[in-house]
């Protein structure tokens, strides 16, 4: 996306990020870094748990980020 924007080709840069809008908004459908680590253990990688504060995140808001990392291909 940036490259595209920075070598001038706004069309594509522009495309690219409205592609990427449905995963942005579900990885901050919570406090970061809630969504960030539910996110990265959805993709086999071993993110860990919270520390207090932080809690595990609301089964529909998990539901809301696995499904767009399923359609951005990411699991």
């Amino acid at each position: 996306m940036v490259a595209a924007y920075l070598s001038g080709n706004c069309a594509e840069a522009t495309k690219l990020q409205l592609d990427c809008y449905e995963l942005v908004k579900a990885l901050f459908i919570e406090v970061n870094p809630i969504p960030v680590k539910a996110a990265l253990n959805m993709m086999g990688m071993n993110a860990g748990g919270y520390r207090a504060p932080l809690i595990e995140m609301e089964e529909s808001n998990r539901l809301v980020l696995e499904k767009a990392m399923h359609n951005f291909g990411l699991i």
